[in-house]
């Protein structure tokens, strides 16, 4: 930055001008008479008022070249700023095309991304539609799967109640028989035919004889009402749950009524 010298005005013509007026007015005063008239009174006033302009003129010259020098120099900065102010708005308005550059960009992107959001809606849509088709298919080929195991279960199970019935029906009338070397070896048949239908989850029961008789539990042949305090004589069938389900209960004889 560059240091600017400010021209001063030469002081000491108005210094002696100011002397020489002053002088001028101490030598009317002198001599004169007092009192002085009024031409000489005036005469030596104006004397020293323009000694007094003079005196002062040089520091008021300086001051006026001061404010003229800080007003350039304020000019300057305010030519300076504007320039400035001229790249900032060449900066903004360069921002600003590359900010619509942008804009155009990010609306192409924006543009390309829905287009993009809705090929997928549309594909998930058609795979969603896809899905329950097949899992539509898939159900309706497991009910059809759950209805024959349903069937076979059904039908294998009939088969091995028979069976443990007919088991069951022969042990008895080799008890009735009285044939113990018949009976020993039937015994074993049927506990071990009931062992293995426990494993698939069928469990055979028998009543107690001498229990009471308990409709939940129990089954009489002969259609009627059955009395209360009736006891069970005899198991004449038994009675079967499948897997914690009972399916059939023991078919009883009753005690006559004692």
């Amino acid at each position: 930055m560059s240091l600017i010298t400010i021209p001063r005005t030469a002081k000491w013509p108005f210094f002696i001008g100011d002397a020489l007026l002053t002088g001028l007015a101490w030598f009317l005063y002198t001599q004169a008479r007092l009192p002085m008239n009024g031409p000489t009174l005036t005469a030596c006033v104006a004397c020293v008022i323009l000694g007094a302009l003079l005196g002062i003129t040089p520091f008021i010259m300086d001051y006026k070249a001061e404010v003229r020098l800080l007003e350039s120099s304020g000019l300057a900065t305010t030519v300076e700023q504007i320039r400035g102010l001229e790249t900032i708005a060449a900066a903004v308005n360069n921002a600003t095309s590359q900010w619509q550059g942008v804009h155009e960009h990010a609306t192409q992107t924006v543009n390309a991304a829905r287009q993009v959001s809705e090929k997928m809606s549309q594909e998930m849509k058609s795979f969603i539609d896809f899905l329950e088709k097949a899992n539509d298919s898939e159900r309706q080929h497991l009910r059809l799967e759950l209805d024959k195991l349903k069937r076979a279960e059904a039908d294998w199970l009939g088969v091995l109640v028979r069976i443990l019935d007919h088991v069951f029906a022969i042990h008895s009338a080799a008890r009735r028989a009285g044939q113990d070397k018949v009976l020993e070896q039937l015994t074993q048949l049927q506990l071990a035919c009931r062992d293995a239908a426990r494993r698939v989850g069928l469990n055979p029961f028998e009543a107690e004889p001498g229990a009471p008789f308990d409709p939940n539990q129990h089954q009489v042949q002969t259609d009627g009402e059955v009395p209360d305090g009736a006891r069970v004589a005899e198991t004449l069938g038994t009675g079967f749950t499948f897997r914690g389900q009972k399916i059939r209960p023991a078919i009883v004889s009753l005690e006559p009524p004692g």
